[in-house]
């Protein structure tokens, strides 16, 4: 039976982070494909596979709470009795078919019946009251965490109305990210859930579930939503967050003046090594970028900086990647490239230029650039009109466009790593690999060096402009192939460019001279990942969440950005609610104001990175992290 949007109302609320994923586009979901992939997403936050079992009441009501329902211990009871051993995926699904799920007027309705003053607040010696003295009462540890929540109480007064709000975009955003897992990871999509099946393109029908002899059955037109139980209602919603902790960071306009970068008084005996790269944005809004490997022969002094590249700028004509922000981790191999130790990174600034000094001894090091991804972002702005870039001349030869060599020039000097004005084979497959997925071989190369000019065995600017060139011809002037390649190196359809940030990287040494060869175009994860944990664990303001001491939010202020990192030391899995609402002139690396993440037992993760919108005005970083239950 199909749940129609009048009857789970919490489930129409989640279509919009369905609807944008590869699969809905292409084939809208019905109904009863929407409330399964809702219900797997309720169960993957509590149980790593729907294959799993229930095997606990507290299990069941943190995945009904997962669900959007809300739960009292009278409802539990009527599913777990004493001869229940364990549920199973299908009886969950069963269960959320005849449970209503919590809506924000309901919560409101309820909260509203102990609003003696009718201005959106419980007073907490009457909430306190309420919750260890009747109905199915909570300890005092679980209302003084209640009542600790930052973001909802102040003044001795618990704000309900912001409660609610809190509680809904929580469980909104904790089946949001479950259900992107579940669209990304190729596991998850192959496995059988239960017994269902992913629905195929043809459209056919899911099973319905045949209920376990364990479960209590009811008729579809019986409830148990407990609807004059409001005490039952109000204790089993505040129960979803456990604690916070609250950061708030006041960031004026010259934050950055006693840590600016300067340059080594002694820097132009220094010997000097230079090379370029760049940051990609790709679909699903991950970066890469290249990675290098660094050699310093003997211990010496090192000046190392990184920043935007500054390229041929067309008048009239935006360059929003100047504005990107830049940062390089420093780590020195030892013994394997798995074993990487981070020595250092660029957290001084000269305006847009981020660098760092100091001693390096003798070794091989990795330069992972990094960018937070605040300004990185998948442009919005429609295009109205696209580029020509190829034409007929008065001949009929094919010619390109100005405005498309101009573009192919600034293309030209990103992948020119070492920036000698020409391109050898290694920087090419870099082109290569980024734009088309393949490499060009030594066969191939030497063919390419027959056909266009080249100089000591590299290919020149003009060569490259032919290559450029031979492809329109062979597509008889059709540009989608152009395009293509346009695409990839994060050029719209105005030839503006928006989704890539070219940088130059300048190592200088007073010792010897340092050598330097970009080995990787990978994503900004995995050793970054590892590299900007540890920093901000160095170097950040940690705080515990109260009653948690296994669970640590980190902050690391730097001048221009502001990263918070998530620590799990405990055996579990745990989701964090994230709140910046209240947050002035900032913008952060997830585009959302509210939002959950989960952090793995035993792990770190980067939470969010935060920026100023407009570096000339003050901001204020202000962040409440929530347990959620």
């Amino acid at each position: 039976m199909a749940i129609s949007p009048g009857r789970d109302a919490a489930f129409s609320s989640q279509k919009s982070a369905l609807s944008e994923s590869p699969r809905t586009k292409k084939f809208p979901l019905t109904e009863e494909e929407l409330f399964y992939m809702n219900c797997r997403a309720a169960y993957l936050t509590v149980f790593k596979s729907s294959l799993e079992n229930i095997i606990s009441k507290e299990q069941l009501y943190l995945a009904l709470q997962h669900a959007g329902r809300n739960p009292s211990q009278k409802t539990i009871n009527k599913y777990w009795t004493p001869q229940t051993a364990k549920l199973n995926f299908d009886d969950f699904c069963i269960i959320l078919r005849k449970e209503k799920p919590t809506s924000k007027s309901e919560l409101l309705k309820s909260f509203k019946q102990l609003d003696v003053n009718d201005d959106g607040s419980i007073l907490h010696t009457d909430l306190y009251k309420l919750l260890t003295k009747r109905g199915e009462k909570m300890t005092r540890e679980e209302v003084n965490a209640i009542i600790s929540l930052a973001d909802v109480n102040a003044d001795g007064k618990f704000d309900y109305i912001k409660f609610c709000k809190l509680y809904m975009t929580t469980i909104e955003q904790c089946l949001k990210t479950t259900i992107e897992k579940l669209e990304v990871d190729s596991k998850l999509k192959r496995q059988q859930f239960g017994s269902h099946t992913e629905g195929s393109p043809e459209r056919d029908p899911s099973p319905v579930p045949k209920p376990s002899p364990r479960i209590i059955r009811k008729t579809d037109k019986e409830t148990f939503s407990n609807k004059g139980d409001t005490r039952s209602s109000l204790m089993a919603t505040t129960r979803k967050f456990k604690t916070s902790v609250s950061f708030t960071i006041i960031m004026g306009v010259n934050s950055n003046r006693n840590s600016k970068l300067t340059e080594p008084n002694s820097i132009k005996e220094w010997q000097c090594v230079q090379s370029k790269g760049c940051f990609f944005l790709e679909e699903d809004g991950e970066i890469i970028s290249h990675q290098y490997r660094m050699q310093i022969a003997q211990r010496s002094m090192v000046y190392l900086t990184i920043k935007p590249l500054n390229l041929s700028q067309v008048e009239g004509k935006p360059s929003p990647w100047l504005s990107v922000d830049t940062a390089l981790y420093i780590l020195k191999e030892n013994e394997s490239q798995a074993n990487l130790q981070l020595m250092c990174f660029t957290e001084l600034r000269n305006r847009e230029v981020f660098g760092w000094t100091g001693e390096l001894g003798p070794g091989i090091y990795w330069l992972i650039p990094s960018t937070t991804g605040c300004r990185l972002k998948k442009e919005i702005k429609p295009i109205t009109e696209e580029a020509q870039l190829v034409y007929r001349d008065e001949t009929g030869e094919l010619s390109l466009t100005k405005e498309f060599r101009s573009t192919l020039l600034d293309i030209f000097e990103v992948i020119d790593l070492d920036g000698n004005g020409l391109l050898s084979l290694e920087e090419y497959n870099f082109f290569e690999l980024r734009t088309s997925g393949e490499k060009c071989d030594e066969d191939a190369w030497a063919v390419c060096r027959d056909n266009f000019d080249t100089k000591k065995n590299e290919l020149t600017r003009q060569g490259f402009m032919d290559l450029n060139l031979m492809e329109a011809n062979d597509r008889e002037g059709d540009p989608r192939d152009l395009w293509v390649t346009l695409h990839s190196m994060g050029y719209n359809k105005a030839l503006e460019l928006t989704e890539a940030c070219p940088f130059i990287i300048d190592i200088y040494a007073d010792k010897c001279k340092p050598r330097i060869k970009a080995v990787h175009m990978e994503a900004c994860s995995g050793q970054l990942e590892k590299a900007i944990c540890k920093s901000v664990l160095n170097k950040g303001d940690a705080r515990v969440m109260d009653g948690y001491e296994n669970i640590i939010v980190h902050t690391y202020k730097r001048d221009t950005w502001i990263t918070s990192v998530i620590e799990n030391k405990s055996d579990n899995k745990v989701i964090i609610h994230i709140n910046n609402e209240l947050s002035k002139n900032c913008v952060n690396n997830r585009g959302l104001n509210i939002f959950a993440v989960e952090v793995a037992s035993k792990s770190t993760m980067v939470c969010q990175h935060v920026m100023p919108l407009n570096e000339r005005q003050e901001w204020i970083y202000h962040c409440v992290y929530s347990l959620v239950s």
